[in-house]
C-alpha cells in the first residue's frame, strides 16, 4: 500500500518590492502618456477640421493659398515638386495632419490644471495662429507671401481657434484622469 500525501496548495508567488515598484512606475508613466496620445490625434482631427473649413474658404474666395501649401513649397521644393501635381494636395494633407498631431501632443503635455480650463483650447489655438504668423512664417520666408488682406488672417485666425477647440475637447474625459487600483471596471 502506497502512502499519498496531500498535495499543499500552491503558495501564491508575492513580487518582489522592485516589482511592484515597476508596475506602479508603469502605471504612472501610462497615465502621463495617455493624455499627450489622445491629445494628438485630436490634433489631427483638428487639422482635418481646419482643411475643411480652409477648403470652403478657397472655395469662396477668402484665401487664396493655404498656409501647408506655401510651407511645403519653400521648405521643401524637391519634395512638393517631386509628388505628381494630382497628388500634391494630398501631400499637404498629410502634412498638414502632422503638423496637426504634434500640436495635438504639446497640448496634451500641458499640465492637467490648464488643459482642463474652458479657454485653454480656443487660446491654445490663437497661440498657435500667432506662433506661426510671429514666429515660424518669417523665419521661413513665408512672411513675404502673406497676405496682408485682414479677412484672410481672421480666416486663418478662425480656423486656428477651431484646431484648438476641437484639441481641448476630450471625448474620453474619464480616462485622462489617473485611475485608482480598486477604481477600474470589472474589479
Amino acid at each position: 500500500m502506497t502512502r499519498t500525501t496531500p498535495r499543499s496548495a500552491p503558495t501564491p508567488s508575492v513580487p518582489a518590492p522592485e516589482a511592484v515598484r515597476t508596475r506602479a512606475e508603469t502605471r504612472r508613466e501610462e497615465a502621463r502618456r495617455k493624455p499627450i496620445l489622445r491629445a494628438a490625434v485630436r490634433g489631427v482631427i483638428g487639422a482635418m477640421a481646419m482643411s475643411g473649413l480652409r477648403q470652403a474658404v478657397v472655395a469662396l474666395g477668402a484665401v487664396e493659398k493655404t498656409p501647408p501649401e506655401s510651407m511645403l513649397r519653400r521648405v521643401v521644393p524637391g519634395l512638393f515638386h517631386s509628388v505628381p501635381s494630382r497628388h500634391r494636395p494630398a501631400l499637404v494633407e498629410f502634412a498638414h495632419w502632422a503638423y496637426g498631431a504634434a500640436g495635438g501632443a504639446v497640448f496634451g503635455a500641458l499640465p492637467r490644471a490648464v488643459r482642463e480650463r474652458p479657454w485653454a483650447g480656443p487660446l491654445y489655438g490663437v497661440l498657435a495662429w500667432g506662433a506661426f504668423e510671429g514666429g515660424l512664417a518669417p523665419v521661413l520666408g513665408l512672411a513675404q507671401e502673406k497676405s496682408h488682406d485682414p479677412v484672410e488672417r481672421l480666416t486663418l485666425l478662425a480656423d486656428h481657434v477651431l484646431y484648438g477647440v476641437v484639441v481641448a475637447a476630450s471625448p474620453w474625459p474619464h480616462h485622462d484622469m489617473p485611475v485608482a487600483e480598486g477604481d477600474r471596471p470589472g474589479r
